[in-house]
């Protein structure tokens, strides 16, 4: 009997409809088996409902052959919403259950893995249980496990019954528990102390606000980690690879205990599933696999070698090959308590070993290159996990000293361009160590997952099946496989991220975009820029210097500088903590200072030298800001006085008030204090919400110029923000948030800009 005939009228209920398997599953239903109907459990998310998430699934174009989403709902589809910490009822008229939904991460929360591969799969299976009583028929339960559930197990692997005794029941509880002991564990004194003091390193510059939100984010990751490597330890103390492998052991255990008794079960344990061979057509796959990121970072380089041994077998099935085992065993149901079990595999009757991939991938790219791929491609030896373990090992101890220097090295395009190579470097040593982690007893299984049952239910198909629903794997030519239809659907992707970098890089060599002018009756944009190190070189310090140390007499010059230095080392320091403090202390230095001789001496001398240092491009950047009709800002840590000689071409000038009282002869001078806190860090981003908000200004379509990673918190206020020869840390923060990048060096003064009038008539 054809397989459209057995299926006819069967209404199906799935799970994992948004992921691989289960959006394949459905899409074959749909477009090859009009007879039938499907019942989806699909989450609602923030904003989505469960139906519009099936809709946006139903739209995309392979669905196109069995009609409309809007049709499709109307007709043949059902959202049921709900998920699997909470199944909800199911629908009566359910002839088929196929539970394709899981957490396929190779290292989950050890909560969540338990939740999806365990609780829900009892949940789902006690709403099938209902569901047949109630209906007077039972329902056929197929459950999709994975190939890899019997652990870390050498030889021929039968398709049945993992053996062991564990208690799936006492595993699920006690990973419950370990879960949430090491969250309460993560709010011990001694370990909030030392999240605490790890952000107060990274970020103390940038203010209170932020080191908090990053002790509270390293509080989060270690939760994470410690989840992450709790599920895995324990799945490997009883004999499994990792917490994935476990808890789908878990789920199957349940399920032979829960549903086989009661209803046909059948527990099909697909291998690796790939692109697909045919349909819906060769080549399609949605995400990335396990092998996916392997054959990338191979193509662009990173990988230079890999930890398996080359003749181990790499056991690949394609996805249409897994949803026609699917169909056919739905069609197929078993007797109560003999559930069946099939491996949809490849590698007992036609493998492909880890050599054989290397050279199938080698040989693509050796023909189609990326734009990233090295002109020589690395050569894989496969000299054994213990040497590639080495490898690694070494790479994380030379980013970890790479690091070390950069913290010591002044800020630079040197510096800059050091950084950029180190973090490539740590990212192909971290893609390295997770592959290790993740894949290392994969690459050391050497199992022969036996299919007897599947090529079976394969040859009990009707001959004019099998071109459409076959799935026997020893049909795969895998150089045809991976050289013409795997590799180039899964690069096709990255080429089209490089065709986008390489336009954002001609974008940048560019220079930065112009200013968009302000339409009229608009809100009011800001332009805000940074002084030290964004419009000029150098730091506060070297400003006061300049200003300071000209107004005095040699001996006074002396004497002064010598404060300064002494006190250098200690402000360096004071400034990674409490960047106010450090300027607080500087300041003391015009103590007694007559105010009025100050600016008079800023006026006449100070104002052309210091001009001549201000960047050429970065009076172009604040005169384009000026012609868009834009509110131009300065916002610095220095004294007013220092600021004069730009004050015309600024809107506002935000800076540090010197306090000053009169002497006995009526004359201002500086007290050695501040009317105000010096406005640092967070306090910039406080300043300009509360600006924007009291003019009216678009903070979204506003801009921002800094050259620090204490100006995170402002940067990150507007809309448009960019790094200004940043140093290190504000360098890496705006790689990772796609900010622009400029070097605003002052250019010579052949090739410098007149200054403009306004800036010299602001100093009378």
């Amino acid at each position: 009997m054809r397989l459209a005939e057995q299926l006819d009228g069967k209404r199906f209920l799935l799970t994992g409809v948004t992921g691989f398997i289960g959006e394949a599953l459905m899409q074959r239903l749909l477009v090859d088996l009009p007879g039938t109907s499907v019942v989806a459990l699909v989450r609602p998310k923030p904003g989505q409902s469960g139906e519009d998430r099936l809709r946006s699934v139903l739209r995309k174009q392979v669905f196109q052959a069995a009609g409309e989403a809007d049709d499709l709902l109307k007709t043949r589809v059902e959202a049921l919403e709900g998920d699997l910490a909470a199944v909800p009822e199911l629908p009566e008229g359910i002839d088929v259950v196929v539970h394709c939904a899981g957490d396929v991460s190779f290292d989950p929360l050890i909560q969540d893995a338990f939740t999806t591969n365990v609780i829900g799969t009892r949940q789902l299976v006690e709403r099938t249980l209902a569901v047949s009583e109630a209906q007077g028929r039972p329902v056929h339960y197929v459950h999709i496990s994975t190939a890899y559930v019997g652990g870390r197990r050498r030889g021929a692997v039968p398709e049945r019954a993992v053996d062991h005794t564990v208690d799936w029941r006492a595993e699920t509880a006690a990973g419950m528990r370990l879960a949430e002991r090491i969250e309460e564990d993560s709010r011990l004194d001694a370990q909030l102390r030392r999240f605490l003091r790890a952000a107060e390193r990274d970020h103390g510059r940038a203010g209170p606000l932020t080191v908090a939100a990053a002790a509270e984010e390293r509080r989060r990751q270690w939760v994470a980690e410690q989840q992450k490597a709790a599920g895995k330890e324990r799945g490997r103390t009883l004999g499994w690879t990792d917490c994935y492998t476990f808890t789908k052991s878990m789920g199957e255990r349940c399920v032979e205990e829960l549903a086989a008794p009661v209803v046909p079960t059948t527990i099909l344990r697909p291998s690796i599933v790939e692109s697909a061979l045919k349909h819906p057509y060769p080549g399609w796959i949605e995400g990335f696999k396990m092998a996916e990121p392997i054959i990338l970072a191979y193509g662009r380089g990173e990988l230079t070698e890999f930890p398996a041994a080359p003749d181990s077998v790499v056991d690949i099935v394609p996805i249409d090959h897994v949803v026609n085992a699917i169909l056919k065993a739905s069609a197929t149901p078993p007797p109560l308590s003999r559930p069946a079990y099939y491996h949809v595999s490849s590698g007992n009757r036609n493998p492909t070993t880890f050599r054989d991939l290397y050279e199938h991938v080698r040989a693509y790219f050796t023909e189609h290159p990326f734009d990233s791929s090295p002109e020589v491609l690395p050569t894989w030896d496969f000299p054994g996990v213990d040497k590639v373990e080495r490898q690694v090992r070494t790479g994380e101890r030379l980013a970890r000293l790479g690091d070390r220097a950069l913290a010591l090295a002044p800020r630079s395009e040197r510096a800059r361009a050091a950084s950029r190579k180190l973090d490539k470097a740590r990212g192909q040593v971290d893609f390295a160590r997770r592959y290790m982690d993740l894949y290392k007893a994969y690459t050391e299984a050497e199992l022969r997952l036996v299919d007897d049952n599947t090529l079976a239910l394969h040859r009990s198909l009707d001959p004019a099946d099998v071109e459409l629903f076959g799935f026997d794997t020893a049909v795969v030519d895998w150089t045809q496989y991976f050289e013409k239809t795997h590799c180039p659907s899964v690069t096709s992707q990255m080429r089209k991220y490089e065709e986008i970098r390489r336009r954002r890089k001609q974008a940048e060599v560019t220079g930065l975009r112009p200013p968009r002018p302000v339409e009229p009756g608009a809100a009011p944009v800001l332009a805000v820029f940074d002084l030290a190190g964004t419009l000029l070189p150098g730091t506060v310090v070297d400003t006061y210097l300049s200003l300071r140390l000209s107004q005095l007499d040699a001996p006074a010059r002396i004497a002064e500088f010598g404060r300064v230095m002494r006190h250098l080392p200690g402000w360096i320091a004071a400034e990674r903590r409490d960047r106010g403090s450090f300027l607080r202390s500087l300041f003391r230095g015009y103590a007694g200072v007559d105010l009025d001789a100050l600016e008079t001496h800023v006026d006449d001398v100070f104002a052309p030298r210091f001009l001549e240092q201000v960047s050429s491009d970065a009076l172009r950047r604040i005169q384009a800001h000026r012609d868009a009709g834009h509110r131009t800002v300065l916002m610095t840590g220095d004294v007013r006085q220092v600021t004069r000689p730009l004050a015309g071409l600024f809107d506002e000038v935000v800076c540090t008030e010197l306090d000053e009282e009169r002497d006995a002869a009526g004359h201002r001078r500086a007290s050695g204090f501040l009317t105000s806190p010096p406005l640092v860090g967070e306090a910039r981003a406080a300043w300009l919400r509360r600006y924007a908000e009291v003019e009216g200004a678009d903070l979204a379509a506003s801009y921002a110029y800094a050259d620090s990673h204490s100006d995170v918190p402002l940067l990150r206020t507007v809309g448009n923000p960019t790094a200004v020869s940043p140093d290190v840390p504000l360098f890496r923060a705006a790689r990772a948030s796609r900010w622009p990048v400029a070097d605003w060096a002052a250019s010579s003064p052949a090739r410098r800009l007149r200054v403009p009038q306004q800036v010299l008539a602001g100093t009378d």
